[in-house]
Order: structure tokens, then C-alpha cells, then sequence
């Protein structure tokens, strides 16, 4: 079978209590056959434009040969290096279907100078770029769009030759594009950048990138049924009740990849379950896992286990006294019953899993000071040359950097997590990421890790709409050199310290404790930060 789950424990009882009311109100075929009446009056406007993903594979098929078609010519002009200008959905997809896949994809979704810089450095006369954006006005992929469009010039090569966009139609997006010569790809406009990893969005990169799309269509396919009739043994129903339905509610997803052949697939589960849950107060928040992390070794009472597993047996039902859901499958088929899932948990918790209303604050929030301009606030102190900032309530009461962060843990509710946001490097310090098992080992709590602004796509609409229960750790990379974007009066430097700043301010005024460390080496003060957590 393409899709396998078992479960036991809460997660058995919640099946065994909410599958059998989802089978008798038909939830899986009324999904199927587009009903936007499902997640209630409120959210029926906004799910009737957002439920073309379960039509994927049929109109994604007829895109395969032009995509294969554009493959072979880029490959003919000497492109050997592909790069995706994206965030969020348009970037989560494509970088878990080519890592799973083998195939060699650049996923540009940072607005960190160095970061721009070295991907810019990398075979630009050898690069082909797949800009991809909805809404066509994302400004971090608007960015990248202009660097690469003035590198590609600087190195004598036609940007209308080696710029690929993928966008919704009508976007302002298409319209430039095309009067640039551009190639362009639309996607289907009624499915969601979270929902749209079997779309022109997940699909183009990952084919230009030498992915094989009709077997991951295929496997998509293999589950199609399955997915859309209203029985018990609906691998979408059981996981979505799996997943909302436990009592008490076990609110913190902690998804580890345990032996399964597919990479990185619990970030892009991350984007889809936070952004679609985290509002009015309520949400699911996914807790991307290793298979050692210290949370794992005493399971809090609100944390729920999913295991992506490469077997999950033949049996739904399992005795296990861990409580724990494990799933395996294909990746086209783990794709569509993600999705699926999610729209089911959206109907359990009573909320629409397809708008996402506090994502716009922090890129208001962010704009309104890149217009402004306005002096950094100063440092509240300095140590071992790390700038320390926070709300009051952090700040406040610290004098150096081990107060600082042992009053931001005081905040810490029983019930809570700690989010840990790097606006900082990806490829040169992957080391920063090791923090988050520090700071869950210390804190005894569920600890999320997300590389700024990327995570602002995703896990950044929980933060604000989901449960009051976070605190948050910012950590900001002082650039080494900054990065002019053509034709804009800021830098990239000054776009992400925007986005820092801007998300900060937006979660204080949502009275969430922050505090916001500046790095000016990271590799070196990650040692700093080790001692001083403790």
C-alpha cells in the first residue's frame, strides 16, 4: 500500500471516538467534491477559492512535458545549477520532494546578505532561476528576482533566458514577467501556497532539478481513493483525528523522521499544520524532532509523537504504551494525506485551515520600518559581544546574558514552548540550529527551531493566533557585508533586521516575552550561548 499509519494510546482513542462521526457526515467525500460548507458560515467564503489541492494530480499531469521540454533546453544551453527564489510553501516543497529524490536544487529562501552573496557566487553562468511566488509580491523573492537579474547582466547572460517564474495568474508577478520575456508557469489559483507542493509551485523547481514528476504523481494517484471515501479505514481521517482529537488535547505535534527514506519532510509538515491551525487561540504546533532529542525521552503530557517511519505495519490499531502515531509511505502519497489531515483537524478544532489572518502583521510591521528608517533601539547591554534587546518583562529584570535568558525561561508556562528564530545564515553556521536540543534539555519543554524570515511563512502564524503560551528567542546576525538590492532604497541587510524587528514588535504587542540576541560571529558565540543557558 502507498500510505500505511498505525496508532495506540490517545491517539487510538481519539480514532476510535471521531472517525466513525467524520464517515457518517461524509467529511472525506465532501472534501473531495470541493463542499466549502465544512469548516462552518465564517470560513466558507475563503474554503470555496481553497480547495483545488485535491485535484492536483489531474491538473498538475498536462504541466509535465513542458516542464521535462524546458529541462532539456536549459541543459542544452550548459545550465547544470538550478536555483528557487521562495519562501514558505513555494520553497518547503520543492527542497523536500529534490532531497528525497537525490536531485540538486538551490533553495534560496533567506534574506541574510551572506547567505544571497554565496548563492550568487555559485555558477551564476551556469544557473537557471525559478522564481516563485503567489501572490507575485513577496518581497524577499522579490529581492532575490533583482540580484539575480543584475548578476545575470554583470556576467553577460540574458536574465529573459535563465529566469523561470512561477505565480498565480493575474499575479502583478505575471505580468512583469512577461513583459520581460520571462518563462512563465501558472498555478492553479484556488489552492494555497501551503497546499501546493503537487502544483506548478512544487513541481517546476523540482522538475528542472531532474526529478522524476510522473512517479511522484503516480504515488499521489495510488491514494487518491482512499482518500475520498467516506470509510474508517481512511488514512486522512484517522491521522486528522489522530492528530486534533485527543482528550485531554495533546496540542504539541512532535514529528520525528525515524528511518524513513524521505528528507526533510516534517519541515514542510511544520509549514502545513502551524499556518493552517495556529488561530483564535487554538492550534496544533508542530515540534520538528531528531530521533535523540531530549524531548523525547520523557514525553510531556500535551505532546503527541509522530513517527515518519519507513514501516508502519499492517495493523491501524497497535498495542503500545508510548501512545505514538507512525506513518509510512511514498512521498506523493504522504503529501496529498498530510493535506487531507490537516483540513480534517481544521474541521475537529472548529477553525478554517486555509486563511492564515496574523501572517500579514509582522510583514506590515517590517515594511512600516523599512519605510520609516527608524535608529536601532539600543542594546540594553552587551556580553561577550552579543547585544542583548527584549520586551520588559525579559529585560527588565536581567544584567548579562545568562539572566537574560534564564528570566525569557521563567516565562516559560507549564503548558508552553520556547521558539528559537535564526535570522542567520543557513549554509555557513548550520551549527546554530544545535541550540534548540541546549535549550530542551534545560528547559524540559517542547522547543521549536525556525531560520528567519523563512519561518515566517510557516510557523509565524501560530505564534500570533495559536495558544498565548510561547516565548520566544530571537537571534540576529550582525552581516559582515551587506547586499545592495537593485532598484530598492534598502539593503538586504537592512530587509532582515526589518523582519527581525518588525516580528518582535508584533509578538510584545500580542504580549509574548522576546528576547533578541545580535551575533556578530555566530560560529563563535554559539559557544557564548552554550554557557550561558547552562
Amino acid at each position: 500500500m502507498s500510505f500505511r499509519i498505525s496508532v495506540s494510546g490517545a491517539a487510538a482513542d481519539a480514532v476510535r471516538r471521531v472517525v466513525p462521526e467524520l464517515v457518517a457526515d461524509r467529511v472525506a467525500s465532501r472534501i473531495t467534491a470541493l463542499d466549502a460548507t465544512l469548516w462552518g458560515p465564517e470560513a466558507e467564503d475563503e474554503a470555496s477559492k481553497r480547495l483545488g489541492w485535491t485535484e492536483a494530480v489531474a491538473v498538475s499531469h498536462p504541466l509535465l512535458g513542458e516542464i521535462a521540454a524546458l529541462r532539456d533546453e536549459l541543459r542544452a544551453q550548459g545550465v547544470e545549477h538550478i536555483v528557487l527564489a521562495g519562501m514558505g510553501g513555494s520553497s518547503l516543497a520543492p527542497e523536500v520532494i529534490t532531497r528525497t529524490a537525490g536531485a540538486k536544487l538551490t533553495v534560496l529562501d533567506s534574506t541574510e546578505p551572506g547567505q544571497v552573496r554565496a548563492a550568487l557566487a555559485d555558477r551564476i553562468g551556469r544557473t537557471a532561476l525559478v522564481v516563485s511566488s503567489k501572490s507575485g509580491s513577496t518581497v524577499e523573492t522579490d529581492s532575490q528576482r533583482r540580484a539575480y537579474e543584475q548578476a545575470f547582466r554583470d556576467a553577460g547572460v540574458d536574465p529573459a533566458s535563465r529566469i523561470i517564474v512561477v505565480t498565480d495568474p493575474g499575479s502583478p508577478l505575471e505580468e512583469s514577467a512577461r513583459a520581460a520575456g520571462y518563462r512563465v508557469f501558472t498555478a492553479d489559483a484556488t489552492v494555497g501556497g501551503r497546499y501546493s507542493a503537487l502544483t506548478a509551485f512544487g513541481l517546476v523547481p523540482s522538475g528542472l532539478a531532474g526529478v522524476d514528476l510522473d512517479e511522484l504523481l503516480a504515488e499521489t494517484q495510488a491514494i487518491e481513493l482512499a482518500l475520498a471515501v467516506d470509510a474508517e479505514e481512511n488514512p486522512g481521517l484517522i491521522l486528522g483525528a489522530a492528530i486534533a482529537a485527543t482528550e485531554p488535547r495533546r496540542d504539541k505535534l512532535a514529528i520525528v523522521a525515524d528511518g524513513t527514506h524521505i528528507v526533510g519532510f516534517a519541515d514542510w509538515a511544520e509549514q502545513l499544520i502551524a499556518e493552517s491551525t495556529g488561530k483564535q487561540g487554538t492550534g496544533i504546533l508542530p515540534v520538528v524532532l531528531g530521533a535523540d532529542a531530549p524531548e523525547l525521552a520523557s514525553v510531556a503530557a500535551d505532546v503527541q509523537v509522530v513517527r515518519l517511519v519507513d514501516d508502519a505495519g499492517t495493523e491501524v490499531f497497535v498495542d503500545d504504551t508510548d501512545g505514538e502515531i507512525r506513518v509510512s509511505g511514498t512521498l506523493g502519497a504522504q503529501l496529498l494525506v498530510w493535506e487531507y489531515a490537516t483540513a480534517v483537524a481544521g474541521r475537529i478544532l472548529g477553525i478554517n485551515p486555509f486563511d492564515q489572518p496574523d501572517v500579514e502583521s509582522a510583514k506590515i510591521a517590517a515594511r512600516g520600518l523599512l519605510d520609516a528608517r527608524p535608529e536601532p533601539a539600543p542594546a540594553a547591554f552587551v556580553t561577550d559581544g552579543i547585544e542583548v534587546r527584549g520586551t520588559p518583562d525579559v529585560i527588565g529584570a536581567a544584567s548579562d546574558l545568562s539572566s537574560a535568558i534564564e528570566v525569557l525561561l521563567e516565562e516559560l508556562p507549564a503548558d508552553g514552548y520556547l521558539s528559537v528564530q535564526a535570522y542567520v545564515d543557513r549554509v555557513a553556521h548550520p551549527e546554530v540550529e544545535e541550540l534548540r536540543d541546549v535549550l530542551a534539555a534545560r528547559t524540559g519543554r517542547p522547543v521549536t527551531f525556525g531560520w528567519g524570515p523563512r519561518f515566517l511563512h510557516s510557523t509565524g502564524q501560530y505564534h500570533k493566533g495559536g495558544p498565548a503560551h510561547g516565548v520566544f528567542l530571537q537571534l540576529v546576525q550582525r552581516p559582515v557585508e551587506d547586499l545592495a538590492i537593485p532598484e530598492r532604497p534598502f539593503t538586504f541587510g537592512e530587509l532582515i533586521a526589518a523582519q527581525a524587528s518588525g516580528d518582535a514588535s508584533v509578538l510584545a504587542e500580542h504580549g509574548r516575552p522576546v528576547l533578541t540576541l545580535t551575533l556578530t560571529d555566530p560560529s563563535r558565540d554559539v559557544q557564548a550561548l552554550r554557557a550561558a543557558i547552562g
